[in-house]
């Protein structure tokens, strides 16, 4: 056989076997979406637990936990902000900021001063905010209170010795 005519059968095997492939081959399947996660979603992801941890490290006065966690809301709300970035036509890094940002510093300077009564009132603070924040946005059945029960029973959050003796042992 020549070179040209096994050229030949080698291009044309080739094209059969192409065409063998894409003629039998399942229906193309459609690329999953990405997942944009909605502005309930987030809250109830990053946020809302983030609260409630904070309430119940407050509770037990675990001050290196506070100051971790009141960072991880910090960032969460900057995350919403940059997910979500208008949400009913309202800006929510102007809603977050205007909202939360100075309830948030005063958490902090209360964490970092180790203050149980300071950070008490940052924290209510803080809760008002979210419901403030709420309602400017259309949500007023969305209402979020200090934590009444223990969650998160898979950590530890300071919180084993304000059970076994009281939240007064947490020293306020």
């Amino acid at each position: 056989m020549t070179t040209s005519k096994r050229g030949f059968w080698i291009a044309a095997g080739c094209a059969a076997a192409v065409l063998a492939l894409v003629g039998g081959r399942a229906p193309a399947q459609t690329a999953q979406p990405d997942y944009h996660p909605s502005l309930g979603d987030l809250m109830t992801m990053a946020v809302q637990p983030r609260h409630i941890k904070l309430g119940l490290a407050g509770r037990a006065r675990d001050w290196t936990y506070l100051g971790y966690e009141a960072g991880e809301l910090r960032n969460a709300f900057n995350r919403v902000a940059r997910t979500v970035p208008a949400y009913r036509n309202s800006d929510m890094a102007g809603m977050i900021s205007s909202n939360i940002k100075e309830p948030l510093d005063r958490l902090d300077e209360a964490i970092k001063a180790r203050d149980g009564r300071r950070f008490d009132a940052a924290y209510a603070e803080v809760t008002h905010a979210c419901n403030t924040c709420h309602q400017g946005l259309g949500h007023p059945e969305v209402v979020i209170q200090v934590p009444q029960a223990w969650m998160f029973p898979d950590q530890d959050l300071g919180t084993a010795r304000v059970r076994a003796k009281g939240p007064a042992a947490a020293g306020r």
